[in-house]
């Protein structure tokens, strides 16, 4: 008994634990399966607060089964409705391009270029046929079984109607995401390898329809038979509408995206070309367009456009330019960088020094965490192994504007540089350029650019808007400052221009009546007085001085008598009254 008791135990202990394994991942499928039909229920009713409770439910039920595909693509759908669009990306980060081009040069980098070929010539193998490929005989067989494979495939479409779809929806949902997180490029590649997985399998599954099940479903009324009879009812096999509407938005989606790149191109290429204007004209298409764009593709082409600003001397355009890049996206290294070089520029020394300390805080967080910021698959602008130099160079380059500015140099500010006028402009052309950048830069308008933004979190508004207005208060103060200090100097220039004016003018006037009326020689008091008796007296000694008497007017009759009295003259002068009238 006591022999036979081990033995018996050990035929039924593997039946036993066997059984209830299976009995334990029946139960746990059936859970899962519950907890998607509820999700689904609740995705249905399109309310966040529903969408929520969905997202709670899969996930309880993928971490009962984490590979359940029906799971993973409502909880992809759920967080792509409730605008988590970075947890999309971090859940499918595999399928985005960019990145796996990134994890492979990495991997070129590091080595293992190798393992990745092989991988490569993996993928490559599953789209071969099995036969062998030097064998003339199996390749002419292959070629004449062709029909046979188009009729096998054929049957199991008629016989597997919900076949497997090869993870279409993986392209579709994350290539919405990768859209609204502004990986254009990335977007259309998925979106396009979506809608061609769709289509293909759309094909597969109406091969085995019958030909009417391509008839409309609803005949017009114009097709109903006068006698009121109505057409049979007869059951067709239809794509669902979901699946239509999705690729009708899919294709949607992708022609705006494909237009925004185009516009970009064509900027690019400007810009490339040094056709500045040009540039300024294609990226204003984008940003001051009627349709919204992603946030991320916003503030690279804000940063794009104000370099093309600056290239024609727009200073105060491309420093607005950057403000909107830095509100939109504060950890922007090279908008930082971009507005720092402009400041000092214009001689700004304070707030290019500021800028600079802000890209330094970043690097040293960077070498701090040893990684960049931000998720592994977000496009990066600097590269991890050029942190150490970069931050060497931005040292020194904050120690010579610190140095600048305790020999005095933070108070002089280029004006006109900021405004965009020569040195000597008018008071018009000040008034007109002024007025055109309160107008554009006015701290009230200045946020209108959100209007025209996808900000990946709605609840970064706020923040986005506080920053866009502190930034163009301080730029409009400098606006303001300028303009005061410019019509300082053109006031000043204008009283030197009006004095210079009047003393030119009456140079010219005395020249004028010098050649109009030659001076004649001035006489002493006794000579006048002597040709005046000789005149009166017609003695003829100092008759030779009465032409310079001529034309003397006098006024005074008493220093006209006593002149007269002095010579001994004591005769009466006949005097007219007509000339003493004055």
């Amino acid at each position: 008994m006591v022999d036979q008791s081990p033995a018996a135990s050990m035929s039924v202990s593997p039946s036993t634990i066997s059984g209830e394994k299976k009995h334990w991942w029946l139960s746990s499928k059936k859970v899962v399966e519950k907890y998607v039909r509820e999700a689904r229920v609740l995705v249905s009713t399109r309310d966040p607060t529903q969408v929520n409770s969905a997202l709670s439910l899969l996930d309880a039920a993928l971490a009962l089964s984490p590979r359940f595909e029906l799971a993973l693509e409502l909880k992809a759908r759920c967080l792509l409705r409730l605008r988590r669009f970075k947890e999309v990306a971090d859940m499918l980060q595999d399928y985005i391009p960019s990145y796996r081009m990134a994890a492979a040069e990495e991997d070129d980098s590091s080595g293992s270029s190798d393992n990745s070929s092989q991988q490569l010539s993996r993928e490559r193998v599953k789209l071969l046929h099995s036969g062998d490929g030097g064998n003339s005989e199996s390749d002419s067989l292959g070629f004449k079984c062709f029909s046979v494979s188009e009729l096998k495939r054929k049957v199991l479409a008629c016989l597997c109607k919900n076949c497997n779809k090869e993870g279409q929806w993986r392209y579709l949902v994350l290539g919405q995401a990768c859209c609204h997180l502004g990986l254009m490029e990335d977007a259309m590649v998925l979106l396009q390898t979506g809608k061609r997985l769709a289509t293909a399998a759309f094909r597969r599954e109406s091969i085995c329809w019958s030909d009417d099940s391509f008839s409309s479903t609803h005949l017009p009324l114009s097709s109903i038979a006068d006698d009121g009879a109505t057409p049979p009812t007869t059951v067709h096999h239809h794509p669902p509408p979901s699946t239509t509407v999705g690729l009708e938005s899919t294709t949607k989606l992708l022609s705006q995206i494909k237009l925004l790149l185009r516009r970009r191109a064509a900027a690019l290429a400007a810009l490339d070309a040094g056709l500045y204007t040009e540039s300024i004209h294609h990226f204003s298409k984008i940003l001051d367009g009627r349709r919204a764009a992603p946030q991320a593709f916003l503030a690279e082409c804000y940063l794009h456009r104000s370099t093309a600003y600056r290239a024609v001397g727009r200073v105060a355009d491309s420093i607005a330019d950057c403000n909107r890049t830095l509100a939109l996206d504060p950890s922007f290294i090279r908008a930082l960088e971009a507005r720092a070089e402009l400041f000092e520029s214009i001689g700004s020394i304070a707030d290019a020094l500021h800028d600079l300390e802000h890209v330094k805080l970043l690097l040293n967080s960077i070498l701090r965490d040893r990684k960049l910021p931000g998720p592994a698959w977000k496009p990066q602008t600097v590269w991890y192994r050029e942190v150490p130099g970069m931050l060497c160079a931005l040292t020194a380059k904050i120690q010579e504007l610190k140095q600048r500015i305790v020999n005095g140099d933070q108070g002089n500010v280029d004006h006109y540089k900021l405004i965009g006028l020569k040195r000597g402009c008018l008071r018009s052309e000040l008034e007109r350029a002024h007025l055109l950048l309160i107008i554009r830069h006015k701290p009230d308008k200045a946020i209108g650019f959100l209007d025209r933004c996808e900000l990946v979190n709605e609840s970064d508004y706020h923040s986005v808007r506080d920053r866009a207005r502190f930034s163009a208060l301080l730029l409009y103060r400098l606006i303001q400052k300028g303009h005061t200090a410019l019509m300082a100097a053109v006031r000043e220039e204008e009283g030197r221009r009006k004095t210079i004016h009047e003393t030119t003018t009456t140079g010219i006037l005395g020249c004028r009546e010098q050649q109009l009326c030659p001076e004649e020689p001035k006489l002493r008091p006794e000579q006048v007085i002597v040709s005046s008796v000789s005149k009166f007296s017609g003695s003829g000694p100092v008759s030779h001085h009465g032409s310079a008497f001529q034309g003397v007017f006098c006024r005074d009759l008493a220093v006209v008598g006593s002149l007269l009295s002095q010579v001994g003259f004591n005769r009466s002068l006949s005097m007219k009254y007509e000339a003493l009238s004055c």
